[in-house]
């Protein structure tokens, strides 16, 4: 993945008229969002009207890959090109009110899912957003599924993982690392997730064990190349306390110089910037002054 680092003054009227970037970050934008090619609710053009209602500068569409599981919130494989058609058509129709980009959020299952650079690369992508979703088990064939009803989290914890609240905490971790490791993703989506359902009954984000988890984590970020997001979502569907991650994994992230970015991770137009500026006070209190962003084929370092 190509970088530059371009932090732009207020004051330096010259820079900011060449490259634009504060403005990025004052008007806002969205690399992770899904339409109703998956779980999304509304049609791509809904989203780009919306954006350009809010002066956004940029968009990117991140639809749910396919993937080889029979799920109801993933995109359908016949339905990928039409997906990339449209979004291509949406940028070239729009491209003087705002920048529209081609993604999709990239479930990782170990010997399953397919190598995310070989998608890029058939599809054009702009970049990839690299998740787990689905947490493989000891039970062949069967899944955690993160999302959705509360029961999906009490299930698999005592159907799959034998009731071992660890054992299913560390092969979800373990996914990620290797998510990170092997497929290298641009952004790293929601890395804290797992504790989306705990809602403190299985175990305490304090523990060592769990904090020991998180460590490693940031151990490999720091050998790696990706992006961290910072997703709004949890907070504004109310089903997590904290951002994802939060705070004390923000400010491990600054310590170990981690990139990171802000993502809203919407589902619907009016989502498009919801809790941002929060996200952007986290950010600035754990020590960052600055987010990545896309522009142009190129992943950016823009002030806060």
């Amino acid at each position: 993945m190509f970088r530059t680092s371009i932090l732009i003054g207020f004051g330096d009227r010259d820079l900011l008229s060449k490259y634009n970037l504060n403005y990025f970050f004052m008007s806002g934008f969205s690399f992770h969002t899904h339409t109703n090619y998956c779980d999304g609710k509304a049609q791509a053009v809904a989203f780009v009207k919306r954006a350009i209602d809010l002066q956004m500068k940029a968009i990117g569409f991140s639809s749910h890959a396919p993937i080889p599981l029979d799920v109801s919130w993933s995109m359908a494989e016949d339905q990928l090109k039409n997906y990339v058609s449209e979004v291509r058509e949406l940028g070239y129709k729009y491209d003087d009110e705002l920048d529209v980009y081609l993604s999709l959020e990239m479930d990782y299952i170990p010997g399953m899912t397919k190598p995310f650079a070989q998608v890029k690369e058939a599809y054009g992508l702009d970049y990839t957003i690299g998740s787990v979703h689905l947490v493989k088990s000891p039970v062949e064939n069967e899944f955690l599924f993160l999302d959705g009803p509360d029961t999906n989290y009490v299930q698999g914890l005592e159907c799959l993982f034998d009731g071992d609240v660890k054992k299913m905490v560390k092969a979800y971790f373990n996914q990620i690392n290797e998510m990170i490791t092997e497929q290298k993703p641009d952004v790293v989506g929601h890395i804290d997730k797992i504790k989306m359902n705990n809602k403190g009954r299985y175990f305490s984000e304090n523990e060592t064990w769990y904090q020991n988890l998180l460590n490693e984590s940031i151990d490999v970020l720091k050998e790696s190349d990706c992006i961290v997001e910072i997703n709004t979502r949890g907070l504004y569907t109310k089903k997590s306390p904290d951002f994802f991650p939060d705070a004390r994994f923000i400010k491990a992230c600054h310590k170990n110089n981690i990139p990171v970015t802000i993502s809203t991770d919407a589902h619907h137009p009016d989502e498009l910037l919801l809790y941002f500026d929060g996200a952007a006070k986290i950010l600035k209190e754990s020590g960052y002054d600055s987010v990545w962003v896309y522009d142009k084929g190129i992943w950016k370092d823009v002030e806060l």
